[in-house]
């Protein structure tokens, strides 16, 4: 049986703050954040827990007074004398404890626009260019002749129509036809096939999800612009599945025994590309709308890394299946997201822009962040102290991304294009030809 809690959430471990607050500060300077808010904070913990230990002292200071009133032999004028004492400090405690909701606001205040605390080993940078190469997979084809762009491929095979997309929704939309939208069925279907034989369990979730639940997985922020919203209903489109299978256990203390849980969903996913603008405008690479397979994980914090490691090597080998030569970063400090502590990012090699590797996937640590928000936590033993879990995640993969790296990577010299076989059975077609036929 699930077992539902609720308390204020804290984003960052205040204990490691404390522990360790130069720690704190060096993740911040690593991500070019003023490290500033770590004193702040501290001050007023400090000020919290004086405050708290003064209303302690109040009430150790009445139980005495009462309990002398219990020991009298004339309990009446014993209490008749000490009321005014008992009353005074009654209001004491009370103007006290007052004071504890607005340290509380005030450090929920500071923290709720502050990242992760990064790993160490994180390499420091300012972006993307400092990413660090971790291994390759496959050799990038040669052509022997010149090859296309995946939009010019798919609006040539009738299997991509992005301007009857812009006609009916704007830019940055697109009609996926025929045998692309079987081919588009096909990897999806791929995907959660292979993540059930990896272990996943498979959720069809919500796709509108409120504003306490945007938050509580760490997508709103300060930073975060990229959301359709409904402002009437406060509720939000999912940016990711990883959304809803995150907050599945939201405010929950689960079995330790059940740990690691591991789950899958395939969704449609809403973004709205704000700082984005320029960048992709033709094709399937940056889009409002795209479908993805998503991996979460929920495990126990000692194993948490190595989860990594295997979260990253479940997405790897759907690119090594279908043969499609890739590489793995490890993003820099400058680099990884708002919720992780650590991000390898999946790249494919694309031969558009005289080639070129482009991220297909992005697999994250979270450490204990979004457990924080979402007040998710477990017990190793039934009467043991709860413990917040540790969240990942990963793209398994961006089907868009991965129909226009099949489409540029698999083209034909005549125009059609080759399905890979592992491909095969989940389409029902081993190539689509030069008229936008499957066969």
């Amino acid at each position: 049986m699930l077992r539902i809690t609720r308390r204020f959430a804290i984003m960052l471990d205040i204990a490691l703050i404390r522990r360790d607050p130069e720690r704190v500060r060096d993740s911040a300077r690593r991500r070019g954040q003023d490290p500033g808010f770590v004193d702040r904070v501290l001050s007023l913990d400090e000020q919290r827990r004086k405050a708290l230990t003064n209303v302690e002292t109040l009430k150790a200071e009445k139980n005495t007074l009462t309990g002398s009133v219990a020991k009298a032999t004339d309990k009446a004028a014993a209490a008749a004398e000490l009321r005014p004492q008992i009353a005074a400090l009654d209001a004491r405690i009370v103007a006290e404890s007052a004071t504890l909701p607005g340290f509380d606001e005030d450090i929920h205040g500071l923290l709720s626009d502050v990242p992760n605390v990064l790993d160490t080993s994180v390499p420091s940078g300012a972006g993307s260019d400092e990413n660090v190469l971790v291994r390759e997979w496959g050799t990038p084809r040669t052509f022997d002749f010149a090859p296309k762009p995946h939009w010019e491929i798919g609006e040539a095979l009738d299997i991509l129509d992005f301007e009857r997309a812009a006609k009916v929704s704007g830019s940055r939309y697109s009609y996926v036809k025929g045998a692309g939208a079987r081919l588009q069925r096909g990897l999806a279907a791929f995907f959660l096939d292979r993540a059930a034989r990896d272990g996943y369990i498979e959720l069809a979730p919500p796709l509108l999800v409120s504003r306490a639940t945007m938050w509580a997985t760490g997508q709103l922020s300060k930073f975060a612009d990229a959301m359709f919203n409904d402002p009437g209903a406060d509720a939000f489109l999912v940016p990711t599945a990883e959304v809803p299978l995150v907050a599945y256990h939201k405010d929950e203390i689960l079995d330790g025994a059940t740990l690691p849980l591991r789950y899958c969903a395939h969704t449609p996913c809403f973004r709205k590309e704000a700082g984005a603008a320029g960048k992709d405008t033709r094709g399937l690479i940056r889009q409002h709308q795209f479908e993805k397979v998503e991996l979460v994980w929920l495990t126990t914090p000692e194993r948490s890394f190595d989860d990594l490691d295997r979260i990253t090597a479940h997405a790897e080998s759907l690119l090594q299946e279908l043969g499609l030569a890739h590489r793995t970063m490890l993003l820099s400090s400058g680099d990884t997201g708002f919720n992780a502590a650590k991000t390898f990012d999946l790249e494919v090699w694309l031969p558009s822009d005289g080639g070129a590797y482009r991220e297909i996937s992005s697999c994250s640590n979270c450490t204990d962040f979004q457990a924080r928000r979402s007040n998710m936590r477990f017990r190793r033993e039934p009467k043991a102290k709860p413990e917040f879990v540790h969240t990942l995640n990963g793209s398994g993969l961006a089907i868009g991304r991965t129909l226009l790296s099949i489409l540029e990577n698999y083209q034909r010299a005549d125009g059609g294009v080759d399905i890979p076989p592992a491909l095969v059975p989940f389409t029902g077609f081993s190539q689509i030809a030069a008229g936008g036929t499957p066969s």
